[in-house]
Parts: C-alpha cells; structure tokens; sequence
C-alpha cells in the first residue's frame, strides 16, 4: 500500500496544488482492506461541523500509508460535552489521537453572539488549554487542533486590524495564543488551516452551499488536504519520516553540466534561472540547519563536482553542508546503496532529488522505499512543488539536531578508519571510546523523547514517547530510566542510546530500548545490559525481563536479547536472572 507514500508524490496538475490525492482518490482507498497486521490505531474527531466526509478522507488516509485507523466520530458540533463529561464515549473509546476540528464559520458566530467580544480571542484559547488538560488527565492521548484562517474583516475593512472587538483582530489573538499553547502543550500538535489555506484560497477552500444546507463548510477536495496534513502527523509519530535528502547536482542543484559549462558558466545566484537554483540550495541549507542530512549522488568527476562548493561565489550550500559526498561513474542505485551503508538509516527515510526522468525511474525500480519527488520539468517550479509535498515534517526538535551533519562527517571517516583494520576487536579498542550514563534529566528529554520517535531498527518494542511522556516517566517512582552519551577520538556521537525501565514486584522490565544505529557493533549493548542489572541490583529485584515486539523494520533486533544471555521464557518475551549474570567485557570507558 505505497509504504513509501510514492503515490502521492504526482505532478502537481493531477491533484491539487500540493499533490495530494483527491477526495474521491481516497474515498476509493477508504474501502481496501490492509493486511491483518497493520498497526491500529485509534483516532477520535470532534468537530463543530459534519464531519462524516472528512473521516471517508481520514480513512483514506490511513490505507494510503499503511494504517487501520480505528475512528471513533462524534456526533455534529458535541465538542463540549465529549471532552467536558468525564463519562462520554471519548473516554470510553481510548483513542490514541484525539482532532479538534473548529472552523471560521462556526466560531466567528460565536463571535457575533458574545457579550465579551474584546476578551472572546483569549477566552477561546483558554477553552482550548482545558480541552487539552481534561484529555492529558484522562486519556494517554496526543491531540491534534487547528488554528484560524485569516479573513479579510467583513465589517470594518481595512480599519478591522485597529478595532480591539473586530473578528479580524481577534482571530489573530486566537492564533498567536494558540501558537504559544503548542509550544508548551508537548503532546498537542498543529493543523495548520490558515496555512493550507494560504495555499489554496478562501473560495476554493470552503463551500459556502454546503455549509448552510448541511453544516459542511469545506470543499472536499480540501478536506483531502486536512486529512493529508493529520496523516503526516500521525505518519510521524511512528516514527515515520525523512532524514536525507540526497541531491543531484547538474540541473538539480544548479543549472547547467560541470562537464561541460565549467564552473564559471553553472547557473546559481540572483540572475534568471541562476536564482530557482539558489532558492533549492537556501531551502536544503534550512533543512541541514535543522538536522537533516544532506547528500551528493551524482555522475561527475569528484574534482569537477566539488570545485562549485569550495570556489563559486554564489553557491549557498558548502563542502561543510554535506555529510556524504559521492561523485563518479557508477550508477546513482550503486552511490545510494553505498551513502546509505555509510549514514545506516533506511532507504525510506531518503528523498532523492534528480532532473533526470529516467535516473528517477532507474532508483524507483530498484530502491522502491526511497522516496523520489517526479520534480516539474521547469527549475522555477522545483521549490514551489517541494514545499508543498511537506517531505521533512517533523514532530520534534532538540538543539542536538544542528549537529548531526559534523557526526556523519565523521562516521565516515570512522567507515574509512576501520578498513585499514583486520580485527574489529582492535579496532574498537583503537576508537578510545568513552560513554557518559545517567538518569533522564531535563537537558536531555528533548533528544531523548526524539530518539524514541526516530528509531525503527533498533527499536526492539516500538514504542514512542513525546517530551511530555518522558517528562511523566521521570516523576514516577516504578520507573526508573538511562541515556548514553558516547565519544571516541573522532568526536562526539552525542546521546545514541536511551532506557526506560518498569519496577514490577521482583522484576525490573525493559519497557523501551531504543539506540541510534551509527553505534552499532560498538559494544555499546554490552555496556547498557552490564548497566540495567546494576540498576536491578541496587533496586533488590531478581530479574530482567525483556520483549521483542515484530515490525517489518527491526528485524535487527530480534536476536538482541538472546545474544545478549537471556533466556526466551514465552514468544518473543526473555528473561535473565540477576544473581547468576556475569559482567561482558567491552572497549567503552564509563566516564
């Protein structure tokens, strides 16, 4: 079911100007069934309008990218009482996402009907505050809530922005309060409204007949787009995303061949064509700023290829941007396969950018995972249908991030390093490792939440944890946690492995195990199980015990705890006796 979600990646002219699919597209998915072992999960819509087409476009939604949402609907406009009764079906139902869906329309008649209008922004948002803290009491659930699309004011004009009681002024209180509410509220997320409707238009956007015959004020089409936005949301906190983008570089990065041009003659900067070019670099440059990784695959001397980043006045991007740079006459499906042994993430966690149709067509053959944007003939066009397909969202960020491209600089001088190597004992010992471990503590609970949302192969129950669950675990005294921090002569991995432990009578069990895949075969699991019968130990308790949860990605692991001494006590699940371990030896220094 296009796992690699290819299938929305379309031209922009056959769907919508985001290229996402439209309704009638996933009213047909809405109706396939997946396989038995598609994940479920549990999505409940409150909505102050009908809603019964939105959920065949959620439906779809989740076909498309490989989930069986189980959705609970409430019924027309019964947010209050689903949130505010503590016995409503909501709370019954237990879902795992909860959307809070308000629109214009709606609340702006609120608006006309308040006796408190110059207070009605900041009423709003408050009400929201409460929805949210009632649903964190009661439900482990994640919310996701729209804001407000900006209106041209109906009744004072261009005077609206300075009357403190317009709708104008007051639904841009409700925004820039809302804004600051997602920035506190970890377990709360955005659906972007006023955005989408940037994109598309008031009057191609909303349905002013349906709205007043059936309470229904968005065209379908858009509704499409609301659900495409919730899916990748959804899509994310699964752990599903991009990492890489990998970029061609003649008539992909810039204009003109290398070969044959020379690097005087590319086009890139702030004249003609040079300037579409120059807007693709500034946009992989903010992306690299954030912690994707950026890669090189092209067909090109590496003398030739490089000589732009290191020498053209005008390049935005630099050697120092790039964490893997391959230039050669091999195949773009051989220099991916090998910048993908280097980085260690999934090929479905790449984005291959390249002009050429049939190099695309090539790497979609062959890496079906990776996922290859079909980019407009025109350059101009590039950004513009890049940005719509929302390839890199993202549900966190930790200030770690901006490191990420340097760490995989060095791991592949790492790589380099190990060849010169017979025995990977000498190696390692060669690495001068070092390892700081420790309790969660606040410093870290960004990169560590992060790294339970981002791992997938090792990643041995797949849960995942938002700052605000990490922040819970840390206050509970059943649980009890560590994180890994590890150096070596090279420089620094950073924080690659995290723990979290449940104090279960004697037992003490592995409730989540996640570790970043660049330190595999360090001998780091060595270290962290020597740490986790320490922690049991000091505890009193008699047992670890451990589970391993099948996906189709962490396969890695299914022998982890097996190899590591424990013994299979039932499928999947391991226990090892704390009394009766002895202590694997391993090259880390424990600093």
């Amino acid at each position: 079911m296009f796992s690699s979600e290819r299938y929305f990646i379309v031209p922009r002219i056959k769907y919508m100007q985001v290229g996402v699919p439209k309704f009638n597209t996933l009213k047909k998915l809405s109706k396939k069934t997946l396989l038995n072992d598609a994940k479920i999960i549990k999505v409940a819509i409150l909505g102050d309008f009908a809603s019964q087409l939105f959920r065949i476009a959620i439906e779809g939604i989740g076909v498309g990218k490989g989930f069986r949402f189980e959705i609970y609907e409430a019924d027309f406009d019964q947010i209050d009482f689903q949130i505010l009764n503590p016995q409503s079906d909501l709370y019954v139902f237990q879902p795992d996402w909860v959307v809070i869906l308000q629109n214009n329309v709606s609340i702006k008649d609120k608006f006309y009907k308040s006796d408190d209008s110059i207070n009605f922004g900041a009423s709003f948002v408050s009400k929201i505050q409460q929805y949210y803290d009632l649903i964190q009491s009661k439900l482990d659930a994640k919310c996701i809530i729209n804001n407000l699309y900006h209106e041209k004011d109906e009744v004072y004009g261009a005077y609206g922005a300075k009357v403190p009681h317009s709708f104008a002024k007051q639904s841009s209180i409700i925004n820039i309060g809302l804004a600051q509410f997602f920035e506190e509220s970890k377990n709360a997320f955005l659906l972007d409204l006023a955005g989408l409707l940037s994109l598309e238009g008031l009057n191609n956007a909303i349905d002013w007949r349906m709205n007043v015959n059936a309470s229904m004020p968005f065209q379908l089409d858009f509704l499409a787009l609301m659900a495409y936005d919730i899916g990748g949301i959804i899509n994310n906190s699964e752990g599903k995303f991009a990492k890489c983008l990998i970029l061609d570089l003649d008539n992909t990065t810039w204009g003109g061949i290398i070969g044959d041009d020379g690097m005087e003659n590319i086009q890139v900067g702030d004249l003609g064509i040079g300037k579409a070019f120059k807007s693709l670099q500034l946009w992989a440059k903010a992306l690299k700023q954030r912690g994707i990784i950026l890669a090189i695959c092209s067909k090109n001397e590496e003398v030739l290829a490089k000589e732009p980043f290191e020498k053209h006045p005008e390049m935005v991007l630099e050697l120092s941007d790039i964490s893997v740079f391959v230039a050669n006459w091999n195949t773009k499906v051989e220099n991916i396969r090998y910048i993908q042994q280097i980085l260690n993430i999934g090929f479905d966690s790449m984005v291959f950018l390249d002009d050429n149709p049939m190099e695309r067509d090539i790497v979609r053959n062959h890496i079906p995972e990776i996922m290859v944007p079909e980019l407009p003939e025109d350059p101009v066009e590039y950004l513009p249908y890049l940005r719509s397909l929302d390839l890199f969202s993202t549900l966190s960020y930790s200030s770690t991030d901006k490191d990420r491209t340097e760490q995989y600089q060095t791991e592949a001088k790492r790589v380099q390093y190990l060849s010169s190597f017979e025995s990977m004992d000498t190696y390692l010992e060669s690495l001068e490792m070092e390892a700081k471990v420790s309790s969660f503590d606040d410093f870290y609970k960004p990169r560590i939440a992060q790294l339970t949302q981002r791992s997938n192969q090792f990643n041995p129950r797949t849960q995942r944890y938002s700052e605000e669950d990490i922040e819970k675990i840390m206050s509970k005294e059943d649980y009890h946690s560590r994180y890994v921090v590890l150096q070596d002569k090279f420089g620094d991995y950073g924080l690659i492995s995290n723990i979290i432990l449940k104090q279960e009578d004697d037992v003490l069990f592995i409730e989540n195990w996640v570790m970043s895949c660049r330190v595999l075969k360090r001998q780091v699991e060595e270290l962290v199980i020597n740490e986790l019968i320490n922690v049991a130990k000091d505890i009193g308790l008699k047992k670890l015990r451990a589970e391993y949860i099948p996906t189709s990605k962490n396969i890695l692991v299914k022998e982890l705890y097996s190899n590591l001494g424990f013994t299979e006590i039932a499928d999947n699940k391991y226990e090892l006796m704390v009394d009766s371990y002895v202590q694997k030896d391993h090259q880390i220094k424990i600093i």
